[in-house]
């Protein structure tokens, strides 16, 4: 039987066919699930487009992580397509060009870097658990925060609120049968990945890696996003697995 038959998933952050979120989209439904994307504004012709290049074309609900009245209709949008969810992906993360100067970024710069990479987290998580029941998991990428990524800034501390943020959402679902975890993954070029403007500094993280990376290809953490919204890991939770290649297990 295929990894998530019968399963029902919602993926945020489909914008090109390179994102990690288009992959986890793909592969879950070669694994027999049914999935919903979400988008919003101007983007989302573009999702609704990337959508009909999935070997089934899946259809798109509005969801701006930036607007709570987006996060209250978002049930009902989804009942429309699936009557239940199984999983859930995170897969957003912004932060405005200053902000990625961490000395000299405003509170202005700083607060929707960590509303929409962090705190969008719980916002997901309650519009979702009325759809969902024991079992289910909430699955968020993530970027090593345990260090100081020169260049990262402030997106690097809306990581850290990002990855606390999960395990307090795990903490609160959990009695509910309810799973949340990250991957943690390896830089991979995307068009997210694009508007950091020290990237390229990590275009070496292979180098330094025990197993190698491939910052070209995202499948790795998205087969691992798969398997973490499967049955497989019934009692994982709150935690965050590692698909970088090894790089974080090595000293300087």
């Amino acid at each position: 039987m295929a990894l998530l038959e019968g399963k029902k998933i919602l993926v945020t952050g489909v914008l090109t066919e390179a994102s990690i979120a288009f992959h986890v989209a793909r592969l879950a439904q070669e694994q027999g699930a049914k999935v919903v994307l979400t988008s919003f504004g101007r983007t989302m012709k573009i999702t609704t487009a990337i959508a009909r290049r999935l070997p089934e074309a899946a259809p798109v609900v509005e969801l701006d992580v930036a607007n709570p009245e987006h996060f209250a209709a978002l049930p009902d949008a989804l009942r429309e397509h699936v009557d239940s969810l199984d999983g859930a992906l995170h897969s957003i993360g912004f932060a405005p060009r200053a902000a990625f100067d961490f000395m000299g970024a405003a509170w202005e710069d700083v607060a929707p870097a960590l509303q929409i990479s962090a705190y969008s987290l719980k916002d997901l998580g309650k519009a979702c658990e009325p759809l969902m029941g024991p079992g289910s998991s909430i699955v968020g990428l993530t970027l090593d925060a345990t260090v100081a990524w020169n260049g990262y800034d402030w997106m690097g501390v809306a990581k850290a609120a990002f990855e606390s943020t999960n395990r307090y959402l795990a903490r609160d679902l959990g009695p509910k049968g309810i799973r949340c975890n990250l991957v943690a993954a390896g830089p991979i070029r995307t068009t997210a990945a694009n508007s950091i403007p020290a990237f390229s500094r990590f275009a070496e993280w292979g180098d330094h890696s025990p197993l190698g990376w491939d910052i070209a290809d995202p499948k790795p953490a998205a087969m691992a996003c798969v398997a973490l919204m499967s049955d497989w890991f019934p009692a994982t939770t709150g935690e965050i697995v590692h698909v970088d290649g090894g790089f974080h297990s090595l000293g300087g």
